[in-house]
């Protein structure tokens, strides 16, 4: 008998990739087969920095489809990228999907889409194949995304996803308060990206509706409320490396291991951890105030700048700034967040996870860290 054979697909970002292979990986150590789809340009990221994709039994492969850009076009620009997923990439997976199964004993049984690839439900609809939808963050995060046409309704933010005024929201007595800005799609400084966003929010929702099931990377014990207004979603999370004894997969970088030697050497609970994602893109005069905010702290801190994180082609510091700072700042391309945020030192081992905010604090250039972003 075939086993069953399940093509999961995430949408293209740091943050989403790596839950969905650990997803993968617990389905694989059930005996269940997954053809795992990434871009094409992020699929030599990811294949290269994961050293342990033989250990499967060859019940993982890994392949890649078109996100319909050209190779050298900025991924960064999010209303670009989702657009043209949204138009190429539809057809892509069909024609996947119809090459696998062209092989009697490997056809696709289910496909698992990132709820925000829903339009992955969909194919899988037309296809006459069951499907699942993941959600690798937060369910509060999901909650706002399903209330979107309360949103509207109580005229909190218009058709287009765009915030009225500046209101703040409770979705539930039980759950804390949000400003209507912070919405997840909402987030972003022009008005072309929000829409864009808010268009893959109102198909997130759509496939709650569709889905056999909808899993979600957290826990009852962390969410309750969020839980409680969606008895449909199913907990199975955190999905976590650690909770495997194995390290974290799915980076589209390689990982600076050398900064867990430097949080050895800190005091407990005393290291600020500032990371941003796949995607953030600072211009020049952002980049060198949050470096004045974390030298201003006055706290050690270890700060990952990814490649291509500045809108310049080099990433340039303010002058003298690595020899003011000298040992208590350390600076990585790429970090095991996973280890860092386990890591003793770590101001967030206890698991607090708070936004990291910046104010003006005087006319000249420089930010105060008020919070911290993991």
């Amino acid at each position: 008998m075939a086993k069953p054979h399940v093509v999961v697909i995430p949408y293209p970002a740091q943050g989403h990739v790596i839950p969905f292979l650990e997803l993968a990986q617990r389905l694989v150590q059930q005996g269940i087969r997954v053809t795992f789809v990434n871009t094409d340009f992020n699929q030599k990221g990811v294949a290269s920095n994961w050293l342990d994709k033989g250990s499967f039994g060859g019940l993982m492969q890994m392949v890649s489809i078109s996100d319909g850009l050209e190779p050298w076009e900025d991924r960064s620009d999010l209303c670009k990228l989702t657009l043209s997923i949204m138009q190429t990439m539809p057809h892509k997976l069909e024609e996947l999907i119809e090459t696998i199964n062209k092989e009697e004993s490997s056809k696709v049984s289910c496909v698992i889409a990132d709820d925000c690839m829903a339009w992955a439900i969909q194919v899988a609809k037309k296809m006459g194949i069951g499907s699942a939808a993941f959600w690798p963050a937060s369910v509060a995060t999901l909650a706002s995304i399903f209330s979107f046409q309360k949103l509207i309704d109580d005229g909190i933010i218009n058709e287009k996803g765009i915030p009225l005024k500046d209101h703040t929201i409770q979705l539930s007595e039980a759950m804390p308060p949000i400003k209507s800005e912070n919405l997840a799609w909402a987030c972003f400084m022009d008005v072309a990206t929000i829409e864009a966003s808010f268009q893959l929010v109102k198909e997130a929702e759509e496939a709650y509706r569709l889905t056999e099931w909808f899993i979600c990377n957290s826990t009852t014990d962390l969410e309750a409320a969020a839980f409680s207004m969606y008895s449909q979603l199913m907990p199975i999370g955190p999905l976590l490396a650690s909770n495997r004894l194995a390290d974290q997969a799915g980076h589209f970088w390689q990982e600076d291991s050398t900064c867990l030697t430097w949080l050895d050497q800190q005091q407990p609970c005393s290291v600020i951890y500032i990371a941003f994602g796949s995607f953030t893109i600072f211009d020049q005069t952002h980049f060198e105030e949050l470096a004045l905010g974390l030298e201003l702290s006055n706290r050690p801190f270890l700060w990952v700048v990814r490649p291509g994180m500045t809108k310049e082609t080099t990433t340039s510091y303010p002058d003298g700034y690595t020899e003011r700072v000298g040992s208590r700042g350390r600076i990585v391309s790429w970090a095991p967040q996973q280890k860092v945020l386990a890591h003793p030192s770590s101001m967030l081992h206890e698991s607090l996870w708070l936004e990291l905010y910046f104010r003006r604090c005087h006319k000249r250039t420089s930010f105060s860290v008020l919070a911290i972003l993991c």
